[in-house]
């Protein structure tokens, strides 16, 4: 199961279709499209800030679980909270209109419409993050989780082998959904030609 059918479950994808007024099979194939540069800058805030700690400290600072049960809400979603999100782990709005430009570039659907998408998808993988990584009586929650997730990552920058993974169950998956390491560095790669 990918990280986009685990939101689906959860009604994730189905409560952000409703709120921007398209079908939920457009939401879920914006949402295939966003979530590895999503999860790639997570990926990236655990390598340069202060690892997992860091990760789990960030998540609880930006609203923890209660981010994926805002989106999930009846209340229209707060944005502002995901645009937060972004913020930590893009750095900048020209890396995400960029992420968007690309998954509209893939996916033949509007950018106005995923770059809506964007902070509500990321305030759902934050939460769902924050939710698997505070299940007590895990060893060590979220830490113990994207430690051994982000290990392989972590250490000589080479991206765990899918392989290796395995039975982490989701979040090993999640982080690393193709195992060939980070599609972010790629969009970054991209804004940074760009302003140059």
């Amino acid at each position: 199961m990918n990280l986009t059918d685990i939101l689906a479950q959860a009604g994730g994808i189905e409560s952000m279709a409703k709120e921007l007024g398209i079908p939920p099979a457009m939401a879920k194939q914006g949402a295939d499209a966003l979530l590895p540069a999503i999860l790639g800058g997570f990926k990236k805030q655990a390598q340069s800030g202060g690892g997992v700690e860091g990760l789990g400290g960030l998540l609880g600072q930006l609203g923890g679980g209660g981010l994926l049960d805002s989106v999930l809400g009846s209340q229209p979603t707060p944005v502002s909270q995901g645009n937060d999100v972004l913020g930590q782990i893009f750095g900048s709005k020209d890396v995400s209109r960029t992420v968007a430009g690309q998954a509209a570039e893939q996916t033949g659907l509007d950018s106005g419409i995923l770059k809506q998408m964007l902070p509500m998808l990321a305030m759902m993988v934050a939460g769902y993050m924050a939710k698997q990584g505070g299940q007590p009586g895990e060893s060590g929650g979220l830490g113990g989780i994207l430690g051994n997730v982000l290990g392989g990552a972590m250490g000589g920058g080479a991206a765990p082998s899918a392989g290796g993974l395995g039975g982490l169950g989701g979040l090993g998956k999640m982080l690393d959904m193709d195992g060939d390491g980070n599609p972010l560095d790629d969009i970054m790669g991209m804004v940074n030609k760009m302003r140059g």
